[in-house]
């Protein structure tokens, strides 16, 4: 069990929240780049201010985490590269990565610096974690739908360090599988460009209002004690686009709910009004799903933030805190020059004064006039918590020599502390000039909702039915000369033993091939010795996260829906890539039901209902029972502009509410009924993301 005491990490999206955040008690922050930042909006720091950033927090004992957690593209891999070195270069403490071929590039260039897993990376599951954890990430951020008791599993299960976001905006669906903002308008989620169209009206039912898609802010501060017994090593505050008064209220609510095991109601005051939408929710971490987890930032939030409050809490961190304990050493003897130590308990510093000691006429210097000059440490991070003199004799000096003194030597312990790694940089070892292989399409596969085919599927060479389909139905397609696979659910709490079971069962009676679109999935399958399929939701974007599947050892991938043709073109590495054709892509995937906004329950919904935004699109809602995905409301077909795809090997057709296929005997029939479609989309091949 973890005896630690949780720490606590601040956002910051410009240099006052960093300030705000170190003075109310952060013990860490992270923060983004200019570039790269899954809050691109947010004010960023380009390098100097990150240089700055950093010194200020190490100088008060307070760590740097950098963000460079989105998707990235091959051509901006060589600025990826320098961001890093720089970062290195700057003592950052770990960097915080959605890629895994950018782990893999940051390994090579700066093996000591520490890798940790945004939650970006969807990982929800105990398999999740221990793939990272043996790909050599230090810690991972959780996802944010997961109860406690999902997580103490993880925690009892696997050593990778644990954060968890404990306060702040919830988004509607998983983080790094929403695809909504992308296809509407171009700005990516997963590119830091989201443009929330979550928190505009949609509505279910036969309701004609509503926001089915805003979830109340996240909540858990209370509940800080428990999260650090469950051996949870960081508690997230999200907020790196919020101004530093929400910082301040935030860290400090932490700091009070873990050091004392309560909230004053002043800082309860604070947080609440400082930012909600109709107040808090603990919903996922209590297992308490529902509507009551819906809200929306009302005209009341808005107003509670008033400009006296505002003030009010800048006042908490207009000054220096002095938090660090020093002790300090000084000597002084006659006709020689004072010598002050100064130490932190780690490191020591030694600084020789400029004026040789006297011998007094009058009055010597005393031991507690000395100890009242060295004590004078306002306006640094320091106090004094053991002075010792050491005075020969009748010795003077003036006391505006000891003021410089001690403040030469805070300075000087300062630049140490400021630096406080000091990394090994390979520039070499990272080539980022890629052998181009020249893939050719030659294959095709499906994906369905059923496993009960027409016969057109037996053109596919493998079809992918759903994880729990009878095995009766499954050998009946094998032995009628279907070449099936099966498609792990892509978000799977708390069921690694019963899918890892069911792949045993599956691989008995002849299934070979499975479809991954969550890296718990791919590591379950190796596990089980059958074939990696990666799926679009893997989000590969570039060459190096292809060689990291490649060496992996997967059969082939998807690539990221979100790549244009002329980026799928330039991929380098050798392994099998193809796309989605055809279907209705999923555009979120939710833990907590958009129906329920309404209160409507499983069984009234039945399974039947949409979403509709208020220009009157409906959208499809597929609902397992556990997740919910929300299906565009038109289908995406590029299967009538193959041959403008270059380097792929093959593509996927996706089907999810399309009843016909069940019926359909020959693939050219089939065929027809996709290319005569009246309304659909070309996705996001053709125009790209921001």
């Amino acid at each position: 069990m973890k005896t630690d005491k949780i720490e606590i990490l601040a956002p910051c999206g410009g240099f006052e929240s960093v300030v705000a955040a170190v003075r109310c008690g952060a013990d860490a922050v992270y923060l983004g780049a200019k570039e790269f930042s899954a809050r691109a909006s947010a004010q960023n720091f380009d390098n100097d201010e990150l240089i700055k950033a950093a010194e200020y927090c190490h100088e008060r004992d307070v760590l740097v985490y950098l963000t460079v957690n989105t998707v990235i593209f091959d051509e901006e891999l060589p600025r990826v590269k320098n961001l890093i070195i720089n970062a290195c270069k700057a003592h950052i403490d770990a960097v915080i990565v959605q890629s895994i071929g950018v782990a893999q590039m940051i390994k090579k260039i700066a093996p000591d610096l520490p890798l940790h897993a945004s939650t970006q990376m969807s990982v929800h599951s105990l398999s999740g974690a221990r793939a990272l954890y043996e790909m050599g990430f230090k810690r991972v951020v959780l996802a944010r739908e997961m109860t406690k008791e999902e997580i103490k599993e993880i925690a009892d299960n696997c050593p990778i360090e644990l954060e968890i976001f404990v306060h702040g905006a919830l988004c509607m669906c998983m983080s790094g599988q929403c695809y909504f903002s992308a296809m509407l308008g171009s700005r990516s989620g997963s590119r830091g460009a989201c443009a929330q169209p979550c928190r505009l009206p949609f509505s279910v039912g036969n309701f004609k209002d509503g926001y089915a898609l805003s979830l109340k802010d996240n909540s858990l501060v209370h509940y800080m004690k428990e999260l650090e017994d469950l051996g949870v090593t960081s508690a997230k505050i999200e907020g790196r686009m919020k101004r530093p008064e929400y910082v301040a209220a935030a860290v400090r609510a932490c700091k009070e709910s873990r050091d004392n095991g309560f909230i004053t109601d002043e800082t309860r005051e604070y947080l609440s009004a400082v930012f909600s939408r109709t107040g808090f929710t603990d919903g996922y971490y209590k297992n308490q799903r529902g509507y009551k987890m819906f809200g929306t930032r009302q005209k009341g939030d808005v107003i509670s933030a008033s400009e006296k409050l505002l003030a009010k809490i800048r006042n908490i961190y207009k000054d220096e805190v002095p938090k660090t304990e020093i002790s300090f050493e000084f000597t002084a003897e006659i006709n020689k020059n004072p010598i002050l130590t100064v130490s932190d308990g780690k490191n020591k510093v030694t600084i020789k004064g400029e004026t040789v000691c006297e011998k007094a006429l009058n009055k010597p210097l005393s031991k507690e006039r000395c100890i009242a000059q060295l004590e004078k440490t306002g306006s640094t991070p320091y106090f004094a918590k053991n002075i010792s003199c050491h005075l020969e004799n009748d010795v003077t000096m003036p006391l505006a020599a000891i003021n410089k003194l001690r403040r030469d030597a805070l300075e000087e312990l300062s630049a140490v502390r400021k630096k406080r790694k000091s990394y090994r940089i390979f520039e070499d070892k990272a080539d980022l000039n890629f052998e181009k292989s020249e893939r050719f399409l030659s294959r095709k596969y499906a994906k369905t909702k059923t496993a009960r085919l027409g016969n057109a599927f037996k053109e596919f060479d493998i079809v992918f039915v759903p994880f729990y389909s009878h095995n009766e139905e499954i050998e009946k397609l094998l032995s009628d000369g279907f070449k099936i696979g099966v498609e792990i659910p892509p978000v799977v709490f708390g069921e690694d033993s019963k899918i890892s079971k069911r792949l045993s069962e599956l691989k008995a009676i002849g299934v070979k091939d499975v479809y991954c679109g969550n890296i718990g999935a791919v590591y379950l399958a190796k596990q089980a010795q059958m074939k990696i399929h990666g799926g679009f939701r893997l989000n590969f974007t570039n060459t190096l996260d292809l060689l990291w599947a490649e060496e992996f050892g997967f059969e082939d991938t998807e690539l990221s829906i979100e790549l244009t043709l002329e980026q799928i073109a330039n991929l380098g590495g050798k392994i099998k890539t193809g796309i989605v054709s055809y279907g209705y892509l999923p555009l979120m995937i939710t833990r907590n039901c958009p129906v329920k906004s309404r209160n409507i329950s499983c069984r009234e919904c039945g399974g039947k209902s949409v979403l509709q935004d208020r220009l009157g699109k409906k959208f499809i809602l597929k609902c397992d029972g556990q997740t919910t995905e929300i299906l565009n409301c038109v289908p995406l077909k590029v299967v009538d502009k193959e041959t403008e795809f270059k380097n792929l090997t093959f593509h996927t057709f996706n089907f999810t509410v399309e009843n016909y296929v069940e019926t359909v005997e020959k693939h050219l029939d089939f065929n027809s009924n996709l290319l005569f479609s009246e309304k659909f989309t070309r996705g996001l091949y053709f125009r790209g993301v921001k």
